[in-house]
C-alpha cells in the first residue's frame, strides 16, 4: 500500500513538472537587434594584437601613440564597432591583446585596425580572423559601463 501512495505521488509530480509549458526566455525584437541567428550567435573578426616590427620609438612616442591606441578603442566601441577589447598579460609568443569587431568581413575590420595609432606606427601587428560568437557579446560595454569606476 505504502509503496502504491509512493508510486501515485511520484507519478502526480512528475506529471504535474513534465506538463508545464517551460518559459522561453527568447526576446525576439532583441535577437534581430543584435542581429543573432537562430542559435542567438552572430559572425564578429578576432583580431590579435601582435608586437609590431617598430622598435625605434621613444619612451615619448610610444606613450603619445599608445593613448591615441586607447582613444581609438573608445570611440570605435562608442559606434559599436568593437565589442571586446583587452590586453594581455606579459608572454613569450609577444601577443599584446585582443579585439572583437562587430563586423561582417575583414576588409571591413581593416578599415578599424587602419584608425589605431599603434598598429600605424607599427607598434603593433593586426592578424584577423571572422569568428563565430554569441550575439550579446554586443551587450557587453553597456554592463561594464555601469561597473567602471575609473575611466581608461
Amino acid at each position: 500500500m505504502k509503496k502504491s501512495i509512493l508510486f501515485l505521488l511520484l507519478f502526480s509530480f512528475s506529471t504535474v513538472l513534465f506538463s508545464q509549458e517551460t518559459e522561453s526566455a527568447f526576446d525576439e525584437k532583441l535577437a534581430k537587434s543584435l542581429k543573432a541567428d537562430d542559435y542567438g550567435m552572430k559572425q564578429y573578426v578576432f583580431c590579435l594584437l601582435k608586437t609590431g616590427s617598430n622598435t625605434t620609438a621613444t619612451k615619448e612616442e610610444t606613450k603619445k601613440l599608445f593613448e591615441g591606441h586607447m582613444a581609438n578603442i573608445n570611440q570605435l566601441a562608442k559606434e559599436g564597432k568593437l565589442v571586446v577589447a583587452g590586453p594581455f598579460m606579459k608572454n613569450e609568443r609577444n601577443y599584446r591583446g585582443i579585439y572583437i569587431f562587430n563586423a561582417s568581413s575583414i576588409e571591413e575590420a581593416k578599415t578599424f585596425v587602419a584608425t589605431d595609432p599603434a598598429v600605424q606606427s607599427k607598434l603593433l601587428e593586426a592578424e584577423m580572423m571572422l569568428w563565430y560568437g554569441s550575439a550579446a557579446l554586443q551587450e557587453t560595454l553597456k554592463i561594464h559601463d555601469k561597473i567602471t569606476k575609473t575611466k581608461m
